[in-house]
């Protein structure tokens, strides 16, 4: 069982305790997939989906906790790094 993590009554203590090992407190289990988009988006793009389409975009892109552009600016990418 992992230690808990104790509540901190300034930013002092909080900053000394995430100084040490923190391994005792962290569960692979919760860790979740982060992305990071550093380019600038600087273009806009309009494009025409069929509405059942775009609802099942729109789902898979909630279901993974992302914003529906995203999703599909994702989809595109992905498609071309494979080429």
């Amino acid at each position: 069982m992992k230690k808990k993590v104790p509540e901190f009554k300034c930013d002092e203590e909080a900053e000394k305790f995430l100084e040490k090992d923190l391994a005792d407190y962290l569960d692979r289990r919760n860790f979740q997939k982060v992305s990071f988009e550093f380019q600038p988006k600087t273009k806009k793009v309009n494009i025409r989906f069929p509405e059942k389409l775009l609802n099942a975009v729109r789902k898979e892109a909630k279901r993974q906790g992302i914003p529906y552009q995203k999703f599909i600016r994702q989809a595109v990418e992905y498609s071309l790094a494979k080429q």
